[in-house]
């Protein structure tokens, strides 16, 4: 299966073959949990490497490798949320601080669902005017002010342990803008984290938690979208391969990322996010990228 479109599914990462997809794959894993958006990233490398988009199914594909890495590392928290809500819930214990806060990531997923459900049909479409270059690079854009005016506002005090229903309704409703290439789940809900006051790795923690359903769905929806098309055996191995390389090297950026927000701050995403976005425009302009 070598057609980049097939029954309506952009199937474009098949033609790339092994090589090209675990490069890719190192690339998404990397970005795809740092707020710099991966999709930007999945169409940027390919177009200045000359190679064929990848298409939307790799990318919502990929957030399986997401899903492995924000579990393993941050199992303890993890673990915390499922089997003390159980607890929670064979004891009929409903003010349970982990049976609330897992209550609160399910109610605060509803409109990223409701969202993807209505726009399925032009986010996961072939050639998506969604995924044009331009649109990518004025999100980029957008995200970098957006950033940057919660570095310098926000409170930066609050844990975890503070957060509210209302937090995390507002941080799930600042998840739909991840449906947008170029805005990034990490950077839409890390920002309106550290905007409610979050100190910045509590900020990445909480977002990270509450983005885990928006992912596992993501990704096994276009699992799914894949095997009723029919996806052979070359494409399932060749997916296989991106998503292994793809959740190592997420599990580093998260580490990174950590890192980084506990002894400097977020902005070097924002001046990265910024910068990108406008050499992205100036090279659409000029015609460099089409």
């Amino acid at each position: 299966m070598a057609d980049i479109c097939t029954q309506g599914v952009d199937t474009g990462f098949v033609g790339l073959g092994f090589a090209k997809v675990a490069f890719l794959g190192l690339v998404q894993g990397i970005t795809e949990l740092l707020p710099i958006s991966s999709t930007a990233h999945m169409r940027i490398v390919p177009a200045v490497l000359g190679w064929q988009d990848p298409g939307s199914a790799f990318s919502a594909a990929m957030q399986l490798a997401a899903l492995a890495a924000v579990i393993s590392y941050f199992w303890g928290d993890v673990r915390d949320l499922l089997f003390g809500s159980l607890d929670a819930l064979t004891r009929r214990d409903f003010a349970d601080r982990s049976f609330r806060l897992a209550s609160w990531i399910v109610l605060a997923t509803i409109p990223i669902i409701v969202a993807g459900v209505a726009l399925s049909g032009i986010l996961n479409a072939c050639n998506s005017p969604l995924r044009s270059l331009s649109v990518i690079g004025w999100s980029c854009i957008a995200m970098a002010i957006l950033l940057a005016l919660a570095e310098i506002f926000a409170r930066h005090k609050r844990t975890i342990g503070e957060a509210s229903l209302t937090d995390a309704l507002l941080v799930g409703v600042a998840q739909i803008g991840a449906l947008i290439p170029g805005v990034s789940r990490s950077g839409s809900t890390l920002t309106a984290a550290l905007g409610l006051g979050f100190k910045r790795a509590e900020a990445a923690r909480f977002s990270f938690l509450l983005g885990l359903p928006a992912i596992a769905l993501a990704g096994l929806k276009e699992l799914w979208e894949l095997h009723k098309v029919h996806l052979d055996a070359h494409g399932w191995s060749v997916l296989a391969t991106g998503l292994v390389v793809a959740s190592i090297s997420a599990f580093f950026a998260i580490w990174g990322l950590m890192r980084v927000l506990e002894r400097f701050s977020a902005w070097p995403f924002v001046i990265y996010r910024g910068l990108l976005g406008v050499i992205l425009l100036l090279s659409v302009a000029m015609g460099w990228l089409a």
